[in-house]
């Protein structure tokens, strides 16, 4: 019988795989009869380091490979600087982690244009997999993207602060919410709930979405790996146990994609999030510079991560996020090479300049 429990196939990986700390031992290859494609286990081992170079340079040499394509992910308006700048600083803590997920997370932000600086994103490890995180700021800034939000507010209601939610009022009278500014948090009290809503730039404003507290940990429970991987192996050094009100915030305005208009890549950045808390592959395809822009109307081209082994340890990872749902000793399902992007197709640095090359 399937496990579909979040909990449940994160027990049946430790279980299974106690001496890699939890992590699903890597998946044969999807090619009847032929053996595995070699692929680096570390990023470390990615960069090819002298046994006595650094290990901060030894990740910096495997960036310098990937720049390119890093560059050429960022959307217009987006300085590469700040980002690869972030990038670098990110690097070194990411080092034991499967260098396939290192650079899918690191181009999930760049697509996004994301800055994993700790304020809009970040980039971090889990049990050896780097995972790409946006903050509620990083959905902030995608709505203000959009052209349709003018301001999006995010806040938290504590028990000593007035307030007053009246649904079946008229906007703005359904939702009030006054605070001292000379109380501390302490003398506010706990909180009781987070709450988001938008003002559109007709000077409407949404409908506001709240989030208790029970609400919150029902959603990191359903959905978050990293924080039942942490429970159960007693580390307690997932997000949501260090960053809880800050996971909180984010809760209340990833909500807000289901009652404010909002662009595909709002719904794009949601679908992405939840496939980093559920352990699955955010993103597989690596944008090829040397691939000829394609015409107006057509679909951009995607091929394979450059390395073999990188694209082979890939291809093993998602097998294995999904493979952790049966039991042991089932068979595997085979994923096809080519994944579905989750990210909506956006036209690139290199593509635009081949572009203008031809007008």
């Amino acid at each position: 019988m399937a496990l579909t429990s979040l909990r449940d196939r994160v027990l049946a990986n430790i279980q299974q795989a106690p001496a890699t700390g939890g992590r699903p031992a890597p998946a044969p290859s999807s090619v009847e009869g032929a053996p595995a494609p070699a692929a680096p286990a570390t990023l470390e081992e990615a960069a090819e380091a002298d046994p006595v170079q650094d290990a901060a340079d030894a990740v910096m040499t495997w960036l310098g490979r990937y720049e390119g394509h890093i560059t050429d992910a960022l959307p217009a308006g987006v300085e590469p600087g700040p980002y690869l700048a972030a990038v670098r600083r990110v690097l070194p803590e990411l080092r034991s982690c499967n260098p396939a997920s290192v650079l899918q997370a690191v181009l999930t932000g760049a697509r996004f244009g994301l800055v994993p600086d700790g304020r809009e994103a970040v980039i971090t490890a889990e049990y050896g997999r780097a995972v790409f995180i946006p903050t509620y700021r990083g959905y902030i800034a995608l709505m203000h993207r959009s052209g349709l939000v003018a301001s999006v507010r995010v806040g938290m209601v504590h028990e000593h602060d007035e307030y007053a939610v009246e649904p079946s009022a008229p906007s703005p009278l359904d939702f009030t919410h006054r605070v001292d500014p000379a109380l501390s948090e302490e003398q506010r009290g706990r909180p009781l709930f987070a709450y988001a809503f938008a003002w559109f730039v007709n000077g409407s404003r949404s409908q506001v979405v709240t989030v208790n507290r029970e609400r919150a940990e029902e959603i990191r429970d359903e959905h978050s790996r990293s924080y039942l991987e942490a429970e159960v192996s007693g580390r307690r050094d997932s997000f949501w146990h260090t960053r809880f009100t800050d996971m909180w915030w984010k809760t209340a305005a990833r909500q807000l994609e289901k009652v404010v208009p909002v662009s595909a890549e709002v719904r794009a950045l949601v679908e992405v999030d939840r496939a980093g808390e559920d352990g699955r592959v955010q993103v597989v395809h690596a944008p090829d510079p040397d691939a000829e822009a394609p015409e107006e109307g057509a679909a951009s081209a995607d091929v394979v991560l450059e390395d073999a082994g990188l694209e082979a340890d890939a291809e093993r990872a998602a097998e294995a996020a999904e493979a952790s749902q049966e039991p042991a000793g089932g068979s595997l399902p085979r994923k096809a090479r080519g994944l579905r992007r989750t990210q909506p197709r956006r036209t690139t640095r290199r593509s635009r300049k081949a572009r203008a090359g031809q007008r």
